[in-house]
């Protein structure tokens, strides 16, 4: 694409500027994903398992559950940073595959989990969900990957 052509986007704001306090947060995602920004119509957090590249994608609207739920930009929005958050996670990672899911069995709250994977990760090819004990990030390591991850935005 030439330069002229692109369309510039405002940078998504640091994970110490989102106001969580204003947009009631599940408290499950509260506890096992870490803040990086807020990108738009959704908060961005990283799951705090440091064996996948995991980030998870939060729609900031109240009572939502559904895709199906939002309005039609919010949709257009929610698969616009999807695909935005999962091509830097695959430029970042270098991962074989990309595994995009929005379940909510559990937690109900609506949120879309982006998986980067690989050949010889713990669990290939099955699912992340319920293998093993999962291995907090340090604190520089997910910064430094937060901050990779916002580069590639």
């Amino acid at each position: 694409m030439r330069a002229e052509n692109r369309t510039h986007f405002p940078h998504p704001a640091p994970a110490e500027d989102i106001l969580l306090t204003t947009f009631p947060l599940d408290e499950r995602l509260q506890r096992d994903g870490i803040p990086i920004a807020s990108i738009g119509l959704c908060q961005l957090r990283l799951m705090n398992d440091r064996r996948w590249p995991w980030l998870i994608l939060i729609p900031q609207r109240p009572d939502i559950s559904e895709i199906f739920e939002l309005t039609p930009l919010d949709q257009t929005m929610l698969t616009f940073e999807t695909n935005m958050v999962a091509a830097a996670l695959k430029k970042v990672t270098g991962a074989d595959k990309i595994n995009i899911g929005a379940l909510g069995n559990i937690v109900r709250q609506l949120h879309v989990h982006i998986i980067a994977r690989r050949e010889g990760d713990p669990n290939w090819p099955g699912p992340v969900w319920g293998f093993g004990k999962a291995e907090p990030w340090p604190a520089d390591e997910h910064q430094a990957f937060a901050a990779r991850i916002l580069e590639n935005l």
